[in-house]
């Protein structure tokens, strides 16, 4: 009886995909936003919102924007889901909650916020 030689299978794989489409669906809700936002802030009564909190909105969705970036570039490098301190794997869960996650729990408490 001869056995076929087996693919190995990345577990993370199916997980990394729904990261992925996760991410990208991220990015084009906070794209959208600041497109918004902007123009809210030209608008004559910036869309009824306070010049500060349209600020301080649009600059909460560019951090977002590029975290969400940074994530997705780091799939494409192949470094997504490893701590930029410890090198060790990013547990899924953490991944899961914060996908755009560039360090483990252990390695993010003892970083300053």
């Amino acid at each position: 009886m001869t056995l076929a030689p087996q693919t190995p299978e990345t577990p993370a794989a199916e997980p990394l995909e729904l990261l992925r489409t996760m991410l990208e669906e991220q990015f084009a809700l906070h794209t959208n936003r600041l497109t918004d936002l902007t123009v809210y802030g030209r608008l004559p009564g910036h869309g009824g919102y306070d010049p500060r909190t349209l600020e301080a909105l649009a600059a909460a969705s560019r951090q977002a924007i590029a975290e969400t970036a940074g994530a997705l570039r780091r799939m494409s490098e192949g470094t997504y889901g490893v701590c930029e301190d410890c090198y060790r794997t990013i547990p899924l869960g953490r991944l899961r909650v914060v996908p755009h996650a560039r360090h483990c729990t252990q390695c993010r408490q003892h970083r300053p916020d």
